[in-house]
């Protein structure tokens, strides 16, 4: 093996802040236009605190680095950046105040800015109220220009030491006449700050809208990658390497991804790394599919982070009806709607809620459904994809009869096993098929809130089987969806689809509910499943 130490080559980063000289990426202050910088820009000019806030993993700190560096450089004032990583979970402010101090400190000094040994020296601990906001005070006044801070991972504060920060941070705001203070401020996080009051139910007049963190800045933020931005980025590794990255590919990891920057790097990571000797050979959406599969079973940390949100209750009260397709049910004035919409699960296309793109949707499904697929597994019923396979091909009529077998004899044990109770039917399908389709094959699925129903697409060599899913609500539910499986069949270019209804009504014999029948409508069939 020919080992060449020596040679740098820029790689397509998926961990922490980009470096140019290290890793293939977007000018952070030129994304969308330069629209955030502008607005940045004009914040700090009009002294005025404010919050960034994306999901994460879409370039915060990447961008906080460099206005940082820019602005150090134009001279006209000290900007700092500054990680409170290091208080969080220390919901004592007792704690979590003297932590945050020492984080300024050590950024102060560590990036030689004058007077840094000054900053809270022989500061009262006892005095935590008040110890931030008098040791920025007496910074401030050693100072020959404006100080800016950007506080990063505001998420990491709670409880009491939260409270306590926003509060100083709004007493040396308000005091700025009288005396010394940070010039400009911005907190950076996933969340806006309205979330915190309300989660902690601080007091209007504490940060409400006379607070320095108003409603007009909390809508900073971050936008995915565009699709030109995501050829920019690829071409990059083009020019290094000489391995192009199609413009099929591109738009299929465009409509996999919808821009998000960790999936749209984590994808062309895990091709670049997976591919053959012949580096140079084009980049094909075969490969770019194959990569998908690897993120979602693999499940790095970024899937882990984002899918343990999906246990708390405040997202649960929006992902449910997403994934049942109600749209009545969201209401988008909540704050769990924003909150959800803030972690980057969710986005409103066209006045459909639906994940915030096709590889969370089927992550998030694959995390629901996941201890159901374990369960069965560890059960070791047949349902097994040799089981069904004629040919080369998949005899769904046979496995969706096994399923409504395995339904009716699990149903009411397995539900009361779901947080996502009304959604348990759905994911306890879907289990089914992942653990078939897991001897070789996929599944794709598509559900929005506003839709009424869940498309799903299994694929095995080539050959796509579409289903729909649907809770039945009246007789009418049954044509509704005959016609749904149809359009979707249309999409798809299939002839054949297949319609499950599940009929969660108690007084109902399971006589009445298990059936099968085939409508033919156009020369097309949909198979309409009772559960």
């Amino acid at each position: 093996m020919n080992l060449n130490l020596n040679r740098k080559r820029r790689i397509f980063n998926i961990a922490g802040p980009c470096d140019p000289q290290k890793h293939y990426m977007l000018d952070a202050a030129r994304r969308q236009g330069g629209e955030a910088l502008a607005l940045i820009l004009s914040l700090i000019e009009e002294e005025q605190y404010f919050v960034i806030h994306a999901a994460r993993q879409t370039g915060k700190t990447t961008l906080l680095l460099e206005l940082t560096r820019r602005l150090n450089e134009a001279g006209e004032y000290y900007t700092l950046y500054c990680s409170l990583e290091n208080a969080e979970r220390l919901t004592d402010a007792k704690e979590g105040v003297p932590a945050i101090i020492h984080s300024v400190k050590t950024a102060l000094e560590g990036n030689l800015f004058p007077h840094a040994a000054a900053f809270a020296s022989g500061f009262n601990h006892g005095d935590f109220s008040n110890a931030l906001q008098d040791s920025l005070t007496k910074y401030c006044r050693l100072l020959d220009k404006p100080l800016i801070l950007f506080f990063d991972e505001i998420d990491c504060l709670s409880g009491q030491t939260l409270i306590s920060v926003l509060c100083q941070l709004r007493n040396g705001y308000v005091n700025r006449q009288l005396m010394p203070f940070v010039h400009s401020l911005a907190l950076v996080g996933m969340r806006s700050v309205r979330d915190y009051r309300d989660e902690y139910r601080l007091p209007e007049h504490t940060l409400g809208t006379a607070s320095p963190f108003n409603i007009v800045t909390e809508y900073l933020t971050l936008h995915n990658f565009t699709r030109d931005e995501i050829a920019e980025l690829y071409t990059q590794h083009a020019t290094d390497t000489g391995q192009v990255f199609s413009d099929s590919v591109i738009d299929f990891i465009w409509r996999r991804t919808q821009g998000q920057p960790w999936l749209v790097n984590a994808l062309a990571r895990e091709i670049v790394l997976n591919a053959t000797d012949d580096s140079v050979r084009p980049v094909i959406p075969d490969m770019a599919a194959a990569a998908i599969q690897t993120l979602l079973v693999r499940r790095d940390t970024h899937f882990d982070s984002l899918m343990a949100r999906l246990k708390e209750e405040r997202v649960r009260r929006v992902i449910e009806p997403v994934i049942l397709g109600k749209n009545g049910e969201i209401d988008r004035l909540s704050d769990d709607y924003r909150y959800v919409q803030d972690m980057g699960l969710i986005r409103d296309d066209h006045g459909c809620i639906e994940p915030a793109n096709p590889i969370y949707a089927e992550a998030i499904a694959r995390a629901l459904s996941w201890n159901a697929q374990q369960d069965i597994e560890e059960a070791k019923y047949p349902y097994q994809m040799p089981r069904y396979l004629k040919g080369g091909l998949i005899d769904m009529d046979f496995l969706l009869s096994d399923f409504q077998t395995f339904w009716r004899e699990n149903a009411s044990i397995w539900r009361e096993k779901f947080d996502y109770k009304e959604a348990a039917p759905h994911l306890i399908l879907q289990a089914f098929l992942q653990r078939v389709v897991n001897g070789g094959g996929r599944i794709s699925r598509e559900f929005a809130a506003g839709t009424g129903r869940v498309d799903l697409c299994v694929e095995v060599q080539r050959c796509k089987y579409p289903i729909e899913l649907k809770l039945r609500y009246s007789d009418q539910t049954y044509m509704e969806g005959i016609q749904q499986t149809l359009a979707y069949m249309e999409t798809l270019g299939c002839g054949r689809g297949w319609l499950l209804v599940f009929d969660l009504r108690k007084k109902v014999s399971w006589e009445k509910k298990i059936f099968v029948r085939k409508e033919q409508v156009a020369g097309k069939t949909v198979c309409v499943y009772g559960c």
